[in-house]
């Protein structure tokens, strides 16, 4: 469950055939815009594969011509590693407790069969909270399928953007860790349980939400990879997507109401549906042109 969320909010895979196929594709764009400012506003998916055609050429313009550009976190090697630390240290369970037997007897031995398959200790996993087991196992998959984060979305943009474009970030390491650790333990279980039942029932599941992120079919992302958590764990939906978006608003409002050009970068996730960024934007009564 969680792992639908991760590849359309912190991280995603596509295989080489769905990135042949949909070589001309392109994500959706959106631009706000006042009297004096304007916002171009990207989904993004962290990890893909090397050499895929994602780029639209808005994305690019507005980048060239950019004051700011604003990311979930900062990207660089500081912050990247700290968040690994933090999630290693928060995520660890208490003395005492093993993730298995937090899981329903079924849920168990799924675990022991995603461990297995992906080549990940099971001791260790075994350690964790459901929320950084989940993390780990959707890492494992990206890897396994050949997934390079230095040729996501944005490392490739963070490299590529002009230097006189000032890098900003909604989060830090520590608030974004939090979010997951401060989840209430039911809330990460049912997420962990659905995504252990993904795994067999739905292999193809990260190509089929690239494919939708590539043709920018807004619907689909929000059925596909939204739409179950907010079923199966509302809280935790609340707080990776409805939580932050409102916090992110705020800053975006504020930007708004200052001058010039700005670039926004964040999972494509927090874009889709009445929830997203785009649609709450467009209820405040700013211009917004996309779909």
């Amino acid at each position: 469950m969680l792992k639908r969320v991760l590849a359309a909010t912190l991280a995603g895979l596509v295989l080489a055939g769905c990135a042949q196929g949909e070589a001309q594709a392109r994500p959706p764009v959106w631009t706000v815009r006042d009297a004096d400012s304007e916002i171009l506003i990207f989904g993004s998916v962290h990890v893909l594969p090397p050499g895929l055609d994602w780029r639209p050429k808005a994305l690019d313009a507005a980048l060239a011509k950019a004051d700011d550009l604003w990311f979930e976190l900062p990207i660089d090697p500081v912050s990247e590693a700290r968040v690994g630390q933090l999630a290693a240290s928060m995520g660890r369970l208490p003395e005492g407790q093993s993730l298995s037997k937090l899981l329903s007897p079924e849920g168990a031995k799924r675990l022991e069969a995603a461990a297995e398959s992906l080549g990940v200790s099971m001791a260790v996993l075994d350690r964790f909270e459901p929320w950084f087991a989940e993390v780990i196992l959707a890492s494992a998959e990206f890897v396994k399928a050949g997934a390079d984060a230095n040729s996501g979305v944005e490392k490739s943009i963070a490299a590529t953007a002009p230097p006189t474009a000032k890098r900003r970030a909604f989060e830090t390491p520590e608030e974004q860790i939090a979010i997951f650790d401060s989840a209430p333990r039911a809330q990460q279980i049912a997420s962990l349980e659905e995504s252990l039942r993904e795994l067999n029932s739905n292999p193809n599941a990260y190509d089929e939400l690239i494919g939708h992120w590539l043709k920018g079919d807004l619907k689909a992302l929000d059925e596909d990879a939204l739409g179950p958590l907010r079923k199966a764990a509302p809280g935790l939906y609340a707080r990776l997507v409805t939580e932050r978006n409102e916090r992110w608003i705020a800053e975006l409002k504020t930007r708004m109401d200052g001058s010039g050009s700005t670039v926004v970068v964040v999972g494509v996730g927090h874009l889709v549906g009445e929830d997203g960024l785009p649609a709450r934007l467009r209820a405040l009564g700013y211009s917004v042109e996309g779909p």
